[in-house]
């Protein structure tokens, strides 16, 4: 069994979950002695079995593949929609069956809605997000398969620690992360909270704006950069006295993820993702400004001592052998 992955946004523009999502799973799924490598787009000789691909897949692409008998597992984050109301999600739906049946042709394969009905299997990292894959798109339940993402051992296994005064942010210094309005709502309430991330080019006006106000507050806004030490990482969760993420839209954070491995209270907003994946296990916060964030920031601050912790998450090990099930279930079907 050959497993060819393909991810359509290089890593060398823009780092995050994405990145360390395929990186963790590639060295799991070779772990476990399964033959995996990028696909070199160049090389006309490449074989494989499965192409894995990271994202939506082009329609003509998941036909090409298919008539080379090469079977295709599209797993694509849905971040934007997975994080919208129910009633925003009704709207798109009713917009995408409206637009399919009185747009041009061309126009409607564009979107690829399509690809999600003819992959052979769909990878879903919350329960959410395999409802979204059939709703909007159609995707055939019976090829729909929730894997979340994994942990690494190194957060499974820190030894426990004396918390201490710090809440802990883990994230990509950008808007959608509200990393400013973070480090905003902790300097209302002066609650301490230590960011650690870097920004996707440190040019960037919201990135300069929290560098900005970090310098203000140097005693309740803690900044040092990214830590890519993950032992180091994981002591930090251990020490935390808390977790933060009032990120506007998610998949599944790995961050929130390995603080949970880490036995770390988590704050997180309101969202789908979060409500399936960590339930009553979790502390929660509306997508809000900075000044009604700072209450709940507060109130998570004082009440975190005595949180139960969240639910343990599962290794990458784990996750390698439920996608090597779904991919030896594919290449024993016919045709």
């Amino acid at each position: 069994m050959k497993i060819l992955f393909y991810c359509g946004l290089p890593f060398a523009l823009t780092h995050g979950g994405q990145q360390v999502q395929i990186e963790r799973t590639q060295a799991a799924l070779q772990s476990i002695g399964l033959e995996v490598e990028p696909i070199r787009w160049w090389d006309d000789q490449q074989r494989g079995d499965i192409i894995h691909y990271a994202g939506r897949m082009p329609t003509t692409q998941i036909e090409l593949a298919h008539q080379k008998g090469i079977k295709v597992v599209m797993a694509e984050l849905l971040t934007a929609p997975g994080s919208r109301s129910r009633a925003q999600l009704w709207l798109q739906r009713m917009m995408n069956r409206t637009l399919a049946g009185i747009a041009p042709a061309h126009l409607v394969a564009a979107f690829n809605w399509k690809s999600h009905r003819l992959a052979d299997a769909c990878i879903a990292l919350t329960p959410w997000e395999a409802h979204l894959m059939n709703y909007l798109f159609g995707a055939p339940k019976e090829r729909i398969h929730v894997v979340p993402n994994g942990v690494e051992e190194v957060f499974l296994q820190a030894p426990p620690a004396e918390r201490g005064q710090w809440l802990v942010c883990t994230a990509t210094i950008t808007g959608r992360k509200q990393v400013l309005e973070l480090a905003e709502a902790a300097a209302l309430a002066r609650t301490p909270v230590w960011i650690i991330g870097k920004a996707y080019a440190e040019s960037d006006p919201y990135a300069q704006r929290f560098y900005s106000l970090a310098r203000q507050y140097p005693k309740i806004i803690r900044f040092e950069g990214s830590i890519q030490d993950r032992a180091k990482l994981a002591q930090v969760y251990r020490a935390a006295r808390g977790f933060v993420l009032l990120s506007t839209m998610e998949s599944l954070s790995l961050s929130a993820l390995e603080a949970a491995a880490c036995e770390c209270p988590l704050l997180l907003s309101d969202l789908p993702w979060a409500r399936t994946v960590f339930g009553e296990q979790a502390t929660y916060c509306p997508v809000a400004a900075p000044r009604r964030a700072a209450r709940a920031l507060r109130e998570f601050y004082d009440r975190a001592p005595n949180l139960k912790p969240p639910p343990r998450p599962k290794t990458w090990h784990a996750v390698a052998l439920k996608l090597k099930e779904i991919y030896q279930r594919l290449l024993n079907l016919p045709g």
